[in-house]
């Protein structure tokens, strides 16, 4: 069984009226599930409405789950996380193979465009991966157009979310300057910034294989060995020290390049710096020639 995580959206709605075509054509079970934020007056009627459109496409299960947003990274950073954790319950429930998310290439060349403008490295660049862990986007090589098209023509009932237009969100304010981008740069730029995100992830997989290995070689316990990473080259030593900060908790989303910098001084410029602090509540400490990454909370 595959669920189809849908918003009202053009863009999810689109995805689920094609699975609800696809899959049982394929002996598949298709099921639905809408996540209610919270956020917006009449956001639980209108996940209800979506809950029953999905009932009467014929999907099953059909699940909406409300969640409550904390402010920890951002509205849009904690919504998100919020919105994943209640896909991933769904699906754990019902044991699905994957859960398929309604993201296009236009979300791909805005999440490119948000990476520049932050200053993000390759991890950024790359944006949003086809495939990570249970989550699918089959959608990455279609447009937003084709997605409203296909919405007009079967008639879809389509919510088009007001914060998609609210310049409060950095996310709304890239889509808004799209636009003018292209009619400045070409009309190939959101393709091209897709096409980007392609290449980065890449040189990424093939960049990460490697790194996989020097952490392997460096790691005791809970700990890491500083003499292999001194000799690495720096681009391997850098993600080899921001993945073993994220195995030891460090969140993702506000792990900067000033905390990857910081904490590979500790490395490869050792003076007897103070610990170093790390978004996560961690507390990253030398000792002799290793690295402690140790809990704050």
């Amino acid at each position: 069984m595959v669920l189809v995580a849908c918003s009202g959206g053009p863009d999810s709605m689109a995805l689920a009226a094609a699975c609800a075509f696809t899959a049982p054509r394929q002996g598949l079970r298709c099921g639905l599930v809408t996540v209610d934020h919270g956020l917006q007056d009449g956001s639980a009627r209108r996940a209800d409405t979506v809950a029953d459109w999905a009932r009467g496409a014929g999907f099953d299960p059909v699940e909406v789950q409300r969640v409550t947003v904390g402010r920890e990274g951002g509205p849009e950073a904690a919504a998100r996380r919020s919105r994943y954790a209640a896909l991933e319950t769904v699906r754990s429930q019902h044991e699905a193979a994957a859960v398929l998310l309604g993201h296009t290439r236009d979300d791909q060349a805005e999440t490119v465009l948000l990476a520049l403008s932050r200053g993000a490295g390759p991890h950024g660049l790359s944006g949003m991966p086809r495939r990570r862990g249970h989550l699918l986007r089959p959608l990455l090589e279609l447009s937003r157009a084709d997605t409203e098209a296909a919405c007009r023509e079967q008639g879809l009932p389509v919510w088009n979310d007001p914060h998609n237009g609210d310049d409060a969100f950095a996310r709304a304010r890239v889509r808004k300057a799209m636009p003018l981008l292209t009619e400045r740069l070409g009309e190939k730029l959101v393709a091209n910034l897709a096409r980007t995100a392609m290449l980065v992830a890449q040189d990424n997989e093939a960049l990460e294989t490697v790194a996989t290995s020097l952490l392997d070689e460096a790691s005791r316990g809970d700990e890491i060995e500083t003499s292999p990473l001194m000799v690495a080259p720096k681009a391997l030593r850098t993600r080899v020290l921001r993945r073993w900060l994220l195995e030891r908790g460090a969140r993702a989303e506000d792990l900067s390049s000033a905390h990857i910098a910081a904490v590979e001084a500790m490395v490869v410029a050792w003076r007897g710096q103070r610990p170093t602090q790390v978004p996560g509540g961690l507390s990253v400490a030398r000792r002799d020639d290793r690295l402690a990454a140790m809990s704050t909370r």
